[in-house]
């Protein structure tokens, strides 16, 4: 009777193994700690914070200035050939303000200014300056006498050439006292058509930049009704 009572105490316990006690528990490994991890990251948050406040100061300390969009020979305007752009505020150099764009209309190029230009105060005055050694003469010509398109800025060569009314001796004598014709190099300053003028006069005002020891010669020619103008390549 005994022995089955304790038979059936043993078939009530669990057969789950025993845990072990706390005490008997492997201890965890202790976290490694990275200090020079966590100064990058501080320095990268600061160098971020740094270059916000510079970009912010950047564009705080810009201005609008004039920009141009075409090639602008000397003696010519701006007109409507310029844009806006911000650039950084410098004291140094003389930016022509946006707001400054009416005045400058009125100024005239000094030299060649050429499209993408950032302009400066010093590009501009009341008129052209005429480079050393070189000299500007006009030309007034008629169809025929210079080829189709010609426009400010053309490289060309002037030729001396015989008025229809010469004859044959004067044109021989013309030429070869002239070098077979060919008076000089010159580049086109500007090209003024009867479209801009009050009165049409039948002829295109050029005005040539040369050398000045080809410029007497040129203007003789001219004034004789005997220039031609031929293209040539830019050196």
């Amino acid at each position: 009777m005994k022995i089955q009572e304790r038979t059936g105490a043993g078939a009530g316990r669990s057969a789950a193994p025993a845990q072990p006690s706390v005490g008997d528990r492997l201890p965890s490994p202790p976290r490694e700690r990275k200090p020079a991890l966590a100064a990058l990251a501080v320095l990268l948050i600061l160098l971020g914070a740094l270059g916000a406040t510079m970009l912010v100061l950047q564009v705080g300390d810009r201005v609008e200035v004039v920009k141009v969009t075409a090639d602008i020979q000397a003696g010519e305007s701006v007109g409507d050939n310029v844009t806006s752009v911000m650039v950084a505020s410098d004291d140094s150099i003389k930016y022509v303000k946006w707001s400054q764009l009416e005045a400058l209309k009125k100024l005239k190029a000094k030299s060649p200014i050429y499209a993408g230009t950032v302009v400066v105060g010093q590009m501009f005055g009341e008129k052209a300056q005429v480079p050393e050694g070189k000299a500007s003469v006009g030309l007034a010509l008629k169809e025929g006498q210079y080829y189709a398109g010609i426009k400010s800025g053309d490289t060309v060569a002037a030729y001396r050439v015989g008025s229809s009314g010469s004859d044959s001796s004067d044109k021989d004598s013309s030429a070869s006292s002239s070098g077979n014709g060919f008076l000089a190099n010159a580049s086109v300053e500007r090209v003024k058509g009867d479209s801009d003028a009050t009165v049409s006069t039948g002829s295109t005002s050029i005005t040539l930049l040369v050398d000045d020891g080809d410029a007497a010669a040129l203007a003789s020619a001219s004034a004789a009704g005997e220039v031609a103008l031929v293209r040539i390549p830019a050196k």
